[in-house]
C-alpha cells in the first residue's frame, strides 16, 4: 500500500500565504491600492486554478476515459486517482476472466445447469439445459421458468419447499429423453436447478432386471426338470425298470449339461462385457479355423443337413490376427445356430471368402429365418425370436451376444441379412489389416 499523500489543502494556504505576504510587502512599499489589487490578483489565481482542475474532473467523469494531468496541488490527487482505476481496473479483468471461466466450466458440465432468481426467472442458463428444456439464452433469460416449461410435476416441484428428493421427468423438448432433476437453493431466496439425462442409466438398469430374471428363468427350468427326475428315479427306484430308470437319468444329465452351458456362456460374456484384457494376438490359420468349424458342424448336425465348405485354396495362406479361442468360439456360434434352425433336410454353407476392403467369414442357410423387425435385436442378451424353439435345441440366448463382443475385441463387424422362412446369411467382416497373407 502506498503511503499516504499531502493532504491537498497545504499547497493553497501556502499560496494564500505567498499572497498575503506578496500583498503587505506591496502596501509597505508603494501604497494600499496596489497592495489589494495584487491579493485580488493572487486570490482569483488561485480560484481559476481550482475551478480549472474540477473542470477537468467534471470532464473526465463524464466523458473521457483517461484520467487527465491535474496541475498543482491536483497533480498528485488525479495521479493517486489514475493508481486507484488501475487497480480497481485488474481486479475487475480477474473478476471477468474467472466469470468467464466458470461460465465455461458450466457450459462443459455433462448437465444441464439453470440459475433462478428470488422471483423464479431466469438468471443464467448452459447449453445442455437448453437441450434438456428446450430453451435459449439469448430470448429466454429474464422470463420464469414456470412459464417457458409448461409440465405440471415440474411446476408442482418448484412450489413446493425444498426437498431432497430429485424429481424424474420425460424431457420437455424429447420425451423419449428422462431427466432427473434436482432443485439447490443458494444465495437469498435463489436456487439452481440441475438436470442429468438419465435414460441410459434406466436402460441400463431395466437391462439388469432383464437379465436377473432371464437367468433365474432360465435356470429354473432345467433345475426343476432335474429335481423332477431324480426325485421320481428315487420314490420309484425299486418298482421302474432299468431302461426307464436310464432314460430319467439321461434326460436329468441333459439339463444338467444344459445349465453348465449357460454357465459357461455367463462367464464368458461377463468377461467379455467388463473389459477384460483380450488374450495376446496371434496369427490364426483361417482356413484350418474354418475347416475345423465345418468339421464341427457337419458332428452336431449327425447327416441331418448338407453342410458345405466354400473356400478358396488359393487362400490357404491366409492368417487373422486374434485369439484362436475366442476367433474359434465365435465362428462355432454361428454355425452350430445355423444348424439348430435349419430344417432336416436343408442345406447350410461355411466359407471364406476376400472382400474389396477385407475378408469375410460367412454362414449361410435355407432355414427358417428372421423376420425383418427382429434382426437389430438379435445380438441382445436372452433374446429368442422363437423361445420354444430355442430351448429345444438346446441354445441359451447368449451366442450373438458373444459373438458381438469378439468382434468388437477384433475390430470385425456382424452383418445379418435373413428373410422369413427362407434362410439366413451371417457375415463376419474383417478390415484388411486384420489380415496377413
Amino acid at each position: 500500500m502506498p503511503p499516504p499523500s499531502r493532504p491537498v489543502w497545504i499547497p493553497t494556504l501556502y499560496a494564500l500565504a505567498a499572497t498575503g505576504l506578496l500583498g503587505l510587502a506591496t502596501l509597505w512599499s508603494v501604497g494600499s491600492g496596489l497592495a489589494v489589487a495584487v491579493i485580488m490578483f493572487g486570490m482569483l489565481a488561485i480560484i481559476f486554478r481550482h475551478l480549472l482542475n474540477l473542470a477537468r474532473l467534471q470532464f473526465w467523469l463524464e466523458d473521457a476515459q483517461q484520467v487527465p494531468e491535474g496541475s498543482g496541488e491536483w497533480a498528485p490527487v488525479f495521479k493517486r486517482l489514475d493508481q486507484r482505476l488501475r487497480d480497481l481496473q485488474q481486479r475487475h479483468d480477474k473478476l471477468v476472466a474467472s466469470l468467464e471461466r466458470f461460465r465455461a466450466a458450466s457450459q462443459a458440465m455433462p448437465d444441464g445447469v439453470i440459475y433462478l432468481g428470488d422471483d423464479g426467472r431466469i438468471e443464467w442458463i448452459n447449453q445442455k439445459a437448453e437441450q434438456h428444456f428446450g430453451l435459449n439464452h439469448l430470448s429466454d433469460l429474464g422470463h420464469p421458468l414456470v412459464g417457458l416449461v409448461r409440465h405440471p410435476e415440474l411446476l408442482s416441484y418448484l412450489e413446493k419447499g425444498p426437498s431432497d428428493e430429485p424429481l424424474v421427468i420425460p424431457s420437455p423438448r424429447r420425451p423419449a429423453i428422462r431427466l432427473m432433476i434436482q432443485r439447490v437453493p443458494f444465495a437469498e431466496d435463489r436456487q439452481m436447478l440441475v438436470s442429468r439425462d438419465i435414460t441410459q442409466i434406466e436402460k441400463l438398469e431395466t437391462m439388469r432386471r432383464d437379465f436377473i430374471a432371464n437367468v433365474s428363468h432360465e435356470l429354473r427350468t432345467p433345475l426343476t426338470v432335474v429335481g423332477g427326475f431324480v426325485e421320481t428315479v428315487m420314490d420309484g427306484l425299486d418298482d421302474l425298470p432299468r431302461e426307464d430308470v436310464l432314460r430319467y437319468l439321461n434326460l436329468a444329465l441333459e439339463q444338467s449339461v444344459r445349465m453348465q452351458r449357460l454357465i459357461e456362456d455367463l462367464l464368458a460374456l461377463s468377461a467379455l462385457e467388463t473389459g477384460a484384457p483380450p488374450p495376446r494376438e496371434e496369427r490364426v490359420s483361417v482356413l484350418d479355423l474354418v475347416r475345423k468349424v465345418h468339421q464341427e458342424a457337419e458332428l452336431l448336425s449327425a447327416g441331418r443337413h448338407e453342410v458345405k465348405l466354400l473356400i478358396d485354396e488359393r487362400d490357404e495362406g491366409d492368417q487373422l490376427l486374434g485369439s484362436q479361442k475366442e476367433l474359434h468360439s465365435a465362428f462355432a456360434n454361428l454355425a452350430s445356430n445355423a444348424v439348430r434352425y435349419t430344417q432336416p433336410g436343408g442345406t447350410i454353407s461355411i466359407g471364406w471368402q476376400h472382400t474389396r476392403k477385407g475378408a469375410e467369414f460367412t454362414v449361410e442357410d435355407n432355414g427358417i429365418g428372421i423376420a425383418p423387425e427382429h434382426i437389430s435385436r438379435l445380438t441382445e442378451r436372452f433374446f429368442r425370436v422363437d423361445r420354444s424353439r430355442s430351448r429345444e435345441t438346446g441354445g441359451t440366448g447368449l451366442g450373438l451376444a458373444i459373438v458381438k463382443h469378439i468382434l468388437s475385441r477384433h475390430h470385425g463387424e456382424l452383418q445379418i441379412e435373413s428373410e422369413a422362412g427362407k434362410g439366413s446369411r451371417f457375415s463376419v467382416v474383417f478390415p484388411a489389416n486384420r489380415l496377413r497373407h
